[in-house]
């Protein structure tokens, strides 16, 4: 891409968008939304890692765009449902199954921004180094697999001048973005609590330990490539690749990271919040390798305007069937709550914010004529690779998201010590009053994959 457009014209569109309201808020943009790279009028181009399952939906919705080129395709299984039908969409692509080849001296200059879509573990090791680079970041959730991760995704953000979205993608909906609005416009008032939750099934714990048998690995999968920062492990077919890594904390942050980065977004976006205070867990047992199946986690935030005096308090509830109950959230027994989502409640009335669909007001006879104002969504791809343009800006960008994310991995870190309260200093980024948790703040990487720290 060339940098066409003047400075000038640059800061112009810039200051106007500033003054976008979204939600019904102005928001000021921070470094990591927006791009630093002038050709708006140029073809951004993309490569695309983890072409399968969730990265085959990425790669097609950012494709779509006329101003996006895909120049380059990598994934760890050379299958027809990973690697092959992205190598058939795009044929013209560069095709790779190790990140690191992609990112090297001979094949980096050929593209401006990576889509990574990979198993949860290596988000970080992959984002990092393309942010290095100078390289656009869209990145799957959660951001990273820990809160130190975490931080040197935004501070590399922030020092590289890179424009970065997180695959939340339902912020984008216009439910999650009315809801937010409902909020702002103190539709219930002062929010007093909050209860969330995903009460689905966990089918993708198949075992409750590590298997004692091994798989020969299809000739179609790169398995040291798959495991990359992790220990290293047998490969046993269909339990850990290419779905089912989910249930081991080697890779993944079990429910709450599957899912908390897009259910408590809304409730985050619309009270504003910061860092947690503190953080406490109840969650059934598990063992060194296989994530829990039943949690309850309560967070204690700092008040903000659109929250009563004193610290707020926000509860998550995950595993099968498991919601919060009736006397918690106050909600009329006829009532059934939707099978994920979250329920806000106010001084003046509660918000339903189901996971997806439209926000509903209680009580129901107060709000009977009161008209929901909807506001349109945006596309989440789209306006990424337009922000890495110049010609738009990401709301799912690494100041926000880090936050975000950090709040949901300091529940996993609870889970792992349940009945322990566990202080959180966001300054400096450590657990004050329990060495166990500050210690899994960060973990040990694989020689050879070992990530570069700012």
């Amino acid at each position: 891409m060339t940098h066409s457009t003047s400075a000038r014209s640059t800061s112009t569109r810039r200051d106007f968008l500033k003054q976008t309201l979204v939600g019904g808020v102005a928001i000021g943009w921070s470094a990591s939304s927006w791009s630093r790279v002038y050709g708006a009028n140029e073809r951004l181009n993309v490569a695309s890692i983890g072409t399968g399952g969730k990265g085959w939906d990425d790669l097609t919705q950012v494709a779509k765009s006329p101003n996006v080129n895909v120049v380059a395709l990598c994934d760890i299984d050379e299958s027809q449902v990973h690697l092959g039908r992205a190598a058939e969409k795009i044929s013209s692509a560069a095709k790779f199954t190790d990140y690191r080849k992609l990112l090297d001296d001979a094949n980096q200059k050929a593209f401006d921004a990576v889509i990574v879509s990979t198993p949860d573990h290596m988000h970080a090791p992959i984002a990092l180094p393309a942010m290095q680079l100078g390289k656009h970041v869209y990145c799957q959730k959660p951001l990273t697999h820990t809160v130190h991760e975490a931080r040197q995704m935004r501070l590399a953000a922030t020092k590289y001048k890179v424009v970065t979205q997180m695959g939340n993608q339902i912020q984008s909906h216009q439910f999650y973005r009315t809801a937010v609005k409902l909020v702002h416009d103190g539709a219930i008032g002062k929010v007093k609590e909050v209860h969330a939750w995903q009460s689905g099934h966990m089918g993708w714990i198949l075992a409750d330990d590590r298997p004692a048998t091994k798989d020969e690995v299809p000739s179609t999968v790169h398995w040291d490539e798959w495991l990359g920062v992790a220990p290293e492990r047998p490969y046993v077919g269909k339990i850990y690749h290419s779905f089912n890594w989910r249930g081991w904390q080697d890779f993944s942050n079990g429910q709450l990271g599957d899912f908390g980065c897009h259910i408590l977004d809304p409730v985050s976006m619309a009270l504003k919040l910061s860092s947690p205070l503190k953080v406490t867990a109840e969650a059934t047992a598990m063992n060194r390798e296989v994530w829990y199946k039943k949690s309850k986690v309560s967070y204690e935030f700092p008040a903000t305007e659109l929250t009563v005096a004193g610290p707020i308090k926000v509860t998550w509830y995950d595993g099968d069937g498991h919601f919060p109950s009736s006397e918690s959230h106050g909600l009329p027994a006829s009532y059934k709550l939707p099978a994920s989502g979250s329920v806000l409640i106010g001084e003046k009335g509660t918000l339903v914010i189901p996971h997806v669909a439209a926000p509903k007001l209680f009580p129901e006879e107060k709000f009977a004529d009161f008209k929901i104002e909807e506001v349109p969504a945006r596309d989440h791809y789209v306006s990424w690779a337009d922000a890495c343009r110049g010609a738009d800006h990401t709301t799912s960008h690494f100041d926000y998201a880090v936050p975000l994310t950090e709040t949901v991995l300091l529940g996993t870190v609870a889970i792992r010590l349940p009945g322990e309260t566990l202080l959180w200093d966001a300054a400096k980024g450590t657990i004050t009053n329990n060495a166990k948790a500050n210690a899994l703040l960060t973990k040990p990487y694989r020689k050879g994959f070992e990530p570069k720290w700012l």
